[in-house]
Protein backbone atom coordinates (compact mmCIF):
# COMPACT_ATOMS: atom_id res chain seq x y z
CA UNK A 1 0.00 0.00 0.00
CA UNK A 2 2.80 2.68 1.06
CA UNK A 3 5.25 2.60 -1.92
CA UNK A 4 6.94 5.35 -3.40
CA UNK A 5 5.74 7.38 -6.48
CA UNK A 6 7.18 10.09 -8.85
CA UNK A 7 5.01 13.31 -9.52
CA UNK A 8 6.13 16.16 -7.07
CA UNK A 9 7.01 19.41 -8.53
CA UNK A 10 10.79 20.56 -7.29
CA UNK A 11 10.98 24.25 -5.84
CA UNK A 12 15.27 24.76 -5.90
CA UNK A 13 15.55 28.44 -6.81
CA UNK A 14 18.84 30.60 -5.24
CA UNK A 15 17.92 32.78 -2.13
CA UNK A 16 19.08 35.72 -3.94
CA UNK A 17 15.71 34.81 -6.28
CA UNK A 18 13.67 36.14 -3.00
CA UNK A 19 13.54 39.72 -2.04
CA UNK A 20 14.33 41.21 1.73
CA UNK A 21 10.73 41.53 3.40
CA UNK A 22 9.74 42.78 6.75
CA UNK A 23 9.47 39.76 9.37
CA UNK A 24 6.05 37.93 10.63
CA UNK A 25 7.24 36.37 14.03
CA UNK A 26 5.41 32.37 14.82
CA UNK A 27 4.52 31.58 18.15
CA UNK A 28 6.22 28.53 19.29
CA UNK A 29 4.10 26.00 20.93
CA UNK A 30 4.83 22.82 22.36
CA UNK A 31 3.24 19.72 20.93
CA UNK A 32 1.11 18.17 23.41
CA UNK A 33 -2.73 16.21 23.21
CA UNK A 34 -4.03 19.18 24.37
CA UNK A 35 -2.17 21.42 22.10
CA UNK A 36 -2.19 20.02 18.90
CA UNK A 37 -6.31 19.17 18.77
CA UNK A 38 -7.56 20.46 15.58
CA UNK A 39 -4.23 19.98 13.81
CA UNK A 40 -3.16 16.18 14.44
CA UNK A 41 -2.09 14.06 17.06
CA UNK A 42 1.07 12.48 18.35
CA UNK A 43 2.17 9.23 17.11
CA UNK A 44 4.23 6.60 19.56
CA UNK A 45 4.44 3.67 16.40
CA UNK A 46 4.64 4.37 13.00
CA UNK A 47 4.17 0.41 12.28
CA UNK A 48 0.47 0.05 11.50
CA UNK A 49 -0.88 3.96 11.71
CA UNK A 50 -3.36 4.41 8.55
CA UNK A 51 -3.24 8.13 7.61
CA UNK A 52 -7.07 9.55 6.88
CA UNK A 53 -7.86 9.56 3.47
CA UNK A 54 -10.39 12.11 1.64
CA UNK A 55 -13.14 11.07 -0.64
CA UNK A 56 -12.86 13.10 -3.78
CA UNK A 57 -15.85 15.46 -4.00
CA UNK A 58 -18.89 15.83 -4.89
CA UNK A 59 -18.95 18.32 -8.58
CA UNK A 60 -22.36 18.59 -7.81
CA UNK A 61 -25.80 17.57 -6.57
CA UNK A 62 -25.15 13.74 -7.43
CA UNK A 63 -22.75 12.16 -4.86
CA UNK A 64 -20.14 10.05 -5.22
CA UNK A 65 -20.89 6.63 -4.75
CA UNK A 66 -19.92 4.79 -1.75
CA UNK A 67 -16.88 2.68 -1.47
CA UNK A 68 -15.34 4.86 -4.41
CA UNK A 69 -13.23 8.05 -5.03
CA UNK A 70 -11.01 6.95 -1.58
CA UNK A 71 -9.81 4.41 -3.07
CA UNK A 72 -5.75 5.61 -3.67
CA UNK A 73 -4.23 4.82 -0.51
CA UNK A 74 -1.02 6.42 0.33
CA UNK A 75 2.72 6.42 0.02
CA UNK A 76 6.05 6.35 2.00
CA UNK A 77 9.60 7.43 1.93
CA UNK A 78 12.50 9.60 3.88
CA UNK A 79 11.42 13.26 4.61
CA UNK A 80 15.04 14.58 4.35
CA UNK A 81 15.53 18.13 6.09
CA UNK A 82 19.18 19.59 5.83
CA UNK A 83 20.66 22.68 6.40
CA UNK A 84 23.35 23.78 3.64
CA UNK A 85 24.62 27.02 4.98
CA UNK A 86 22.26 29.58 6.00
CA UNK A 87 19.72 27.92 3.18
CA UNK A 88 17.34 24.89 4.76
CA UNK A 89 16.58 22.50 2.20
CA UNK A 90 14.01 19.36 2.62
CA UNK A 91 13.69 16.41 0.00
CA UNK A 92 10.63 14.28 0.02
CA UNK A 93 11.15 10.29 -1.44
CA UNK A 94 7.61 9.73 -0.86
CA UNK A 95 6.77 11.81 -4.07
CA UNK A 96 10.15 12.33 -5.25
CA UNK A 97 10.24 16.24 -4.03
CA UNK A 98 12.79 18.52 -3.73
CA UNK A 99 12.20 22.17 -2.22
CA UNK A 100 13.73 25.22 -0.47
CA UNK A 101 11.99 25.60 2.80
CA UNK A 102 13.39 28.28 4.34
CA UNK A 103 16.38 30.64 5.32
CA UNK A 104 18.22 31.25 8.71
CA UNK A 105 18.23 34.71 7.87
CA UNK A 106 17.57 37.22 5.24
CA UNK A 107 17.30 35.75 1.90
CA UNK A 108 19.59 38.51 0.33
CA UNK A 109 22.46 37.63 2.48
CA UNK A 110 21.72 34.25 2.54
CA UNK A 111 24.90 32.06 1.86
CA UNK A 112 24.34 28.05 0.83
CA UNK A 113 28.21 27.39 1.44
CA UNK A 114 28.68 28.15 5.06
CA UNK A 115 26.64 29.20 8.23
CA UNK A 116 26.95 32.76 8.67
CA UNK A 117 24.51 33.39 11.92
CA UNK A 118 23.34 30.98 14.05
CA UNK A 119 20.34 28.52 12.95
CA UNK A 120 17.78 29.67 15.63
CA UNK A 121 14.91 30.27 12.92
CA UNK A 122 13.66 29.77 9.71
CA UNK A 123 12.31 32.55 7.57
CA UNK A 124 9.22 30.78 5.59
CA UNK A 125 8.23 31.96 2.27
CA UNK A 126 5.46 29.39 1.07
CA UNK A 127 3.04 27.20 2.93
CA UNK A 128 0.75 24.21 1.35
CA UNK A 129 -1.84 21.48 2.10
CA UNK A 130 -3.34 18.07 1.06
CA UNK A 131 -6.95 17.47 0.87
CA UNK A 132 -6.98 14.52 -0.59
CA UNK A 133 -5.27 12.78 2.77
CA UNK A 134 -3.11 13.31 5.97
CA UNK A 135 0.42 13.22 6.89
CA UNK A 136 2.72 11.77 9.53
CA UNK A 137 6.08 12.85 10.16
CA UNK A 138 8.08 10.41 12.21
CA UNK A 139 11.66 10.59 13.11
CA UNK A 140 14.19 8.54 12.31
CA UNK A 141 16.77 10.01 14.56
CA UNK A 142 15.05 10.86 17.75
CA UNK A 143 16.19 14.85 18.32
CA UNK A 144 14.20 17.63 18.71
CA UNK A 145 12.10 19.34 15.64
CA UNK A 146 9.58 21.93 14.58
CA UNK A 147 6.20 21.92 12.31
CA UNK A 148 4.62 24.94 10.95
CA UNK A 149 0.86 24.97 10.69
CA UNK A 150 -2.46 26.30 10.53
CA UNK A 151 -6.25 25.16 10.44
CA UNK A 152 -8.03 24.76 7.36
CA UNK A 153 -9.53 27.49 5.26
CA UNK A 154 -7.90 29.42 2.24
CA UNK A 155 -8.25 32.55 3.78
CA UNK A 156 -5.32 31.94 5.23
CA UNK A 157 -3.28 34.79 7.37
CA UNK A 158 0.23 35.35 8.52
CA UNK A 159 -1.48 35.24 11.90
CA UNK A 160 -2.70 31.90 11.73
CA UNK A 161 0.16 29.99 11.88
CA UNK A 162 1.55 28.44 14.79
CA UNK A 163 4.76 26.45 14.84
CA UNK A 164 4.71 23.47 16.90
CA UNK A 165 8.33 21.81 19.09
CA UNK A 166 8.15 18.08 19.06
CA UNK A 167 11.10 16.51 21.30
CA UNK A 168 11.58 13.61 18.79
CA UNK A 169 10.34 10.88 21.00
CA UNK A 170 7.29 10.52 19.09
CA UNK A 171 5.95 10.98 15.50
CA UNK A 172 3.54 14.09 14.56
CA UNK A 173 0.39 13.23 12.26
CA UNK A 174 -1.50 16.35 10.68
CA UNK A 175 -5.25 15.96 9.31
CA UNK A 176 -6.10 16.36 5.89
CA UNK A 177 -6.26 20.24 4.80
CA UNK A 178 -4.32 20.97 7.64
CA UNK A 179 -1.33 23.72 5.90
CA UNK A 180 2.11 23.22 6.71
CA UNK A 181 5.62 23.22 5.22
CA UNK A 182 8.19 20.49 5.26
CA UNK A 183 9.27 19.35 8.74
CA UNK A 184 12.54 21.79 10.34
CA UNK A 185 15.30 20.16 12.10
CA UNK A 186 16.48 21.77 15.15
CA UNK A 187 19.91 20.23 14.46
CA UNK A 188 21.67 20.01 11.10
CA UNK A 189 19.81 17.28 9.42
CA UNK A 190 17.43 14.76 10.31
CA UNK A 191 14.98 12.16 8.61
CA UNK A 192 11.85 11.16 8.93
CA UNK A 193 9.81 8.77 8.01
CA UNK A 194 6.95 10.53 5.74
CA UNK A 195 3.06 8.91 4.93
CA UNK A 196 0.94 10.73 3.14
CA UNK A 197 -2.01 10.64 0.20
CA UNK A 198 -1.11 9.04 -2.90
CA UNK A 199 -2.90 11.46 -4.61
CA UNK A 200 -0.27 14.43 -4.15
CA UNK A 201 -3.18 17.05 -4.57
CA UNK A 202 -0.91 20.28 -3.26
CA UNK A 203 -2.89 23.55 -2.71
CA UNK A 204 -0.22 25.72 -1.77
CA UNK A 205 0.36 29.84 -0.72
CA UNK A 206 3.38 32.12 -1.44
CA UNK A 207 3.71 33.87 1.82
CA UNK A 208 6.08 36.76 0.69
CA UNK A 209 4.35 37.31 -2.41
CA UNK A 210 0.51 37.77 -0.98
CA UNK A 211 1.65 39.37 2.04
CA UNK A 212 4.68 41.06 1.74
CA UNK A 213 6.41 39.59 4.61
CA UNK A 214 8.20 35.78 5.73
CA UNK A 215 7.04 33.85 8.71
CA UNK A 216 9.85 33.96 11.03
CA UNK A 217 9.58 30.27 12.89
CA UNK A 218 11.97 29.99 16.16
CA UNK A 219 13.93 27.00 16.19
CA UNK A 220 16.25 27.31 19.62
CA UNK A 221 13.87 29.76 21.26
CA UNK A 222 11.64 27.17 23.13
CA UNK A 223 11.56 26.65 27.10
CA UNK A 224 9.02 23.85 27.68
CA UNK A 225 8.26 25.64 31.11
CA UNK A 226 7.24 28.95 29.09
CA UNK A 227 4.77 27.77 27.64
CA UNK A 228 5.43 29.95 23.86
CA UNK A 229 8.01 32.07 22.44
CA UNK A 230 8.26 33.91 19.77
CA UNK A 231 11.13 34.15 17.28
CA UNK A 232 14.16 36.50 18.09
CA UNK A 233 14.39 39.83 17.11
CA UNK A 234 18.39 39.25 16.05
CA UNK A 235 18.55 38.53 12.76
Amino acid sequence: MYNTMKSAPTYIFEASEKPSLPLHPVPLIEATAQSLEGYGRLVDDADGFEIEITRWPAQGWRPVDDGTGDEGGGVEGIFHGEWRGDVLMGRNEAVDGEYVLGWSCDPQRASAERATVARDQVLLWHMNYHPYGGQLFFPLERKPFVVPVALPGDDLKPQDVVAFWCDGSKGLYIHPNIWHEGIFPVEDRQRFLDRQGRVHARVSCDIGQEFGVYLCVPLRAYLPQSGSLSCPENL
